[in-house]
């Protein structure tokens, strides 16, 4: 099993900001952010991730695709917000529902991995959130190393 990574084509970027966005606003909603903070907060990182409405080079957008030719997710990889030209991050992989558990997300990450170098980063860091059981388990099977834990508790009331 293979897969390749193909650029956003530009013309598919306001789709694909539109699904992004979605995804990122049930995400955070499932975490107890109200769907309206939690849609300010996925267009405002958007808008400033993608200043000028288009990837490029140093912050791209590429489909995933099967050795067939089929998407099967996207990823988006780029610099991270400090001020270290050599510290990458993936901003989201996602693989789509139907082809999980398939090995494209392994194969996605290492791909972006490749990616992140021929740009010069030194590092590649990413955030997932705590009830993503399966991509911890991923991350952490290709090396990536817990940096911070943040934690909470709903509090019943008496």
């Amino acid at each position: 099993m293979t897969i390749r990574l193909d650029p956003l084509d530009p013309g598919s970027f306001p789709q694909w900001v539109e699904r992004s966005c979605r995804e990122y606003v049930a995400d955070l909603v499932s975490l107890a952010t109200s769907p309206g903070e939690a849609q300010r907060q996925a267009e405002s990182s958007l808008r400033e991730a993608f200043p000028e409405s288009r990837p490029g080079p140093d912050n791209a957008v590429f489909n995933m695709r099967d050795e067939s030719g089929l998407g099967v997710g996207y990823l988006w990889v780029g610099r991270d917000s400090s001020d270290d030209p050599t510290s990458w991050w993936v901003w989201d992989i996602l693989v789509d529902s139907e082809y999980r558990g398939r090995g494209y997300g392994r194969e996605g990450m290492k791909l972006a991995e490749e990616y992140a170098r021929s740009r010069g980063a030194a590092t590649l860091g990413l955030n997932v959130f705590g009830f993503n059981h399966s991509a911890r388990r991923l991350y952490e099977s290709l090396g990536y190393e817990t940096m911070s834990v943040k934690m909470r508790k709903t509090l019943a009331a008496d």
